[in-house]
Parts: structure tokens; sequence; C-alpha cells
């Protein structure tokens, strides 16, 4: 039954790519591609109807790279201020993007808005209008339910903190293109998820167009599992699905179970090769923390269970960015991506 199960769902995916394929054959170039994309923008054009898989080794080596990622980063950064383009406050601010792959913007909340989400979203979980992840290996004494993914389309408090103009100016800034919200990710506790790069999880053509924004709806104290991450990782090569012998056809026969034997300890020993040095964000509330798509980051152990670590993470993608996920090879829904 197995083996008939997994003939199934590959012959359903060969038809769906034949679909895709004979469609591309009836409608002109031009046409199939701005069905993807509205001010596609990579220099070199690709057919994106005629892709199998979409893996990173399906895309040329293309630019634009985001102008932070350039080897010019500084000099470039430097003629902005000079031209009056961004200030004084921005530029370092570049620079640290540029340089460790990260940036932090303090008090960027005010708290009383921050309740105000929070409260809304509270009271989604307690009407069954959001699902939580589940939580096979769940701790009997853990007092903290589990998180939830795109709770956005279903608290309108949580689709405007997404949508928020400020954040958006931010990843406007980072990308030099305008900023498309894209995925929310909202937590009561730590997550404890290994290191990793959200690269392999949102990846975009070209590459490095992708930032997120983790935001502090409390002050985070040490014990309760909080981020780190490792400053300048986000320059080192992208890490992809295929590069670790993960094929989209293995992918879908066993889920992450793949991405955790072979994704997860490839991370650790490129931070060890690497002398990869880890930091800790203890943020207060309000502060919002701006990562690069390729910084390799991670939620520390929980040290004390009682203690909540009450978080929003949104990503962002650039608008014209081709997006997909590199483990399953599978475009983003280009629906969340208007």
């Amino acid at each position: 039954m197995p083996v008939l199960t997994e003939l199934r769902r590959e012959l359903s995916w060969r038809g769906r790519i034949a679909l895709r394929r004979t469609g591309a054959l009836l409608r002109s170039r031009g046409v199939g591609e701005t069905l993807f994309r509205d001010g596609y923008f990579a220099d070199r054009a690709v057919d994106l109807d005629r892709m199998a898989d979409y893996k990173l080794e399906s895309f040329p080596d293309s630019g634009p790279r985001p102008w932070l990622d350039e080897p010019d980063a500084e000099q470039r950064i430097d003629r902005k201020l000079a031209s009056g383009d961004i200030t004084g406050a921005e530029a370092e601010q570049c620079r640290s993007w540029a340089r460790r792959g990260f940036l932090v913007l303090e008090r960027f909340f005010e708290p009383g808005r921050l309740d105000h989400i929070w409260e809304a979203y509270e009271q989604a979980v307690r009407d069954g209008r959001i699902a939580l992840q589940p939580e096979p290996n769940r701790n009997p004494e853990d007092p903290h339910p589990s998180r939830s993914l795109d709770s956005h389309f279903s608290v309108p408090e949580v689709a405007a903190l997404l949508e928020d103009a400020g954040l958006r100016r931010w990843a406007r800034l980072l990308f030099g293109r305008e900023a498309i919200p894209f995925q929310t990710l909202v937590s009561h506790k730590g997550s404890e998820q290994r290191e990793h790069s959200d690269a392999i999880h949102m990846t975009t053509y070209p590459v490095g167009y992708l930032t997120a924004a983790w935001v502090a709806f409390e002050d985070i104290h040490p014990d309760c599992g909080p981020v780190v991450y490792y400053p300048g990782s986000h320059r080192l090569p992208y890490l992809s699905s295929l590069s670790l012998g993960i094929s989209s056809a293995e992918f879908r026969r066993r889920g992450y179970n793949v991405y955790f034997e072979r994704y997860e300890p490839a991370i650790q020993s490129l931070i060890a090769e690497k002398s990869l040095v880890r930091e800790t964000f203890l943020p207060r509330k309000g502060d919002v923390l701006l990562w690069h798509a390729n910084l390799i980051h991670a939620g520390s152990p929980r040290r004390d269970l009682s203690l909540s670590r009450k978080a929003a993470v949104l990503h962002y993608f650039a608008r014209g960015a081709v997006c997909y996920h590199d483990l399953s090879g599978v475009l983003a829904p280009m629906e969340r991506l208007r």
C-alpha cells in the first residue's frame, strides 16, 4: 500500500507539471511571466511556467543583488548619506545589516498597541478562529500553547501589524525595492528551533530578497528561550536542499524528517567550520529585530518553562522577486504576494 500511495502521489505531481507546461505553450512568454509577477526584475529572465522544480539550482546565478549585499555596500551607504537619501541613524543601521546581517529598532512599537494586538490574538485563539500548530512531544509541564502560522488571515490586528508602514519602509530600504508582506508566526513561548537560515524555507530569485521582523510583545528573559543569531553568517553561500541530496520527491515522501536529518546537521557543521560566534537577542517590549534571509539563527533552549516569550515574526519579500520553497520545489502562492 505505501508503494501504491507513493506512485499515486508522483503521478499526480507529474500530471500537474504537464498541465502547467501545456498551458505555457498556449500563451506567449510575456503573458506567462506577467501571470507570475508584475515588475519581475531579475537580470536573467527564466520561463517559470516550464520549470519542473523550483530549486536554487534551477535558476541562473543572476543579479541584481540587494544593494547592501554588494561588495561595495559601505561606499553605497556613504553616497546615500551624502546625498541625503538616508539619515545618519539609517546609515548606521544599514552598516549593521551589511556587516552583521541584522539590525535592531529599539522601542519601535508602543506597548499599548502591542497589548491591543495581543488581546485580539488571544481572543481568536480562545474562539477557535486560529489553528495552533501541533506539538507531538509537548512537555506536560509546559503551560504555554504552541504558535500559529498566518494568523493575520483571521485577526485584523495582526494583519495591521504585518502591514505596518514603518516596518515596510525599513524592508524597502534594505531591499532597495518595495516590500510585500507575506507571512506571520505568532508565539507565546520560545520555539527552540535549531539553527537555520530562512532561505531554505522561503527562497527568492534573485537571492537575498527576504527579510524577517521579530517583534517583542514583552521584555524577554534570558531563561525563556530567546532568539540567538550568528553575526556575519549571511555572507556565507546559500545552503540548498539539492546540495544535501534532498530532492523534491524525497521531501514529498518524507517531509521535514529529511530536513532534520541532513539540513540541520549541515548547518551545525558550517557553524563549527567557520567558527561562527553566537549572540543572544534580549529585547525590551516594543523592540524589533530585522534579519537577512541568509542569517543563521535559532530559538535557544527554554531553561524555565514557566516563562513566556510573546512575539510575532513577520516575513517580507521584495516585489518582483520569484518566491519559492526550495525543499519542496514549489512556488509561493501568487495571491499571497500581490
